[in-house]
């Protein structure tokens, strides 16, 4: 198989009224964040693990009903807890599997600025697409269907 890379960007912007607190919350408790994170029905979680601080590892491997395995394995390069008022981010880097294939390495920045008595969110992710896996947009589409659900998990 040829090797290549095809970078690729995109950014989403979303208004909630919860507060820059909650919402980030929802990224960092294992629980908040199992609640949105994820497949949906159609995918089967198989393993899990979480370490949200600098420095820290998260992982989520899930059985697509296909047979497909995907598996994101994240490092946590940044995390800036919102005070009260204040603006947040949290900077990851990840890889993305699927089945044994290695299809993606990724840098995500998610900024949480207090505004209009709730919070916007701007995610900003960069990716490298590896020999051959033509993403064709579905990683901005499959980000943006987490966002709609971490909108339902926080009640905005």
């Amino acid at each position: 198989m040829p090797r290549s890379v095809v970078h690729a960007s995109f950014t989403i912007t979303r208004q909630w009224k919860a507060s820059p607190a909650r919402v980030f919350q929802a990224f960092a408790d294992q629980q908040k964040k199992d609640a949105w994170f994820g497949g949906g029905s159609d995918w089967t979680p198989v393993s899990r693990s979480f370490d949200f601080r600098e420095g820290g590892r998260e992982h989520a491997a899930g059985r697509w009903k296909t047979g497909m395995v995907s598996r994101f394995d994240c490092t946590y390069l940044d995390i800036v807890e919102p005070v009260a008022g204040g603006e947040g981010r949290i900077i990851y880097s990840y890889v993305m599997h699927l089945d044994d294939r290695k299809i993606s390495v990724s840098q995500a920045s998610v900024e949480l600025f207090a505004e209009g008595g709730g919070t916007k969110l701007v995610l900003t992710e960069y990716g490298d697409y590896l020999d051959g896996y033509d993403d064709a947009g579905s990683r901005e589409h499959g980000t943006n269907f987490l966002m709609d659900a971490l909108e339902k998990s926080i009640g905005s």
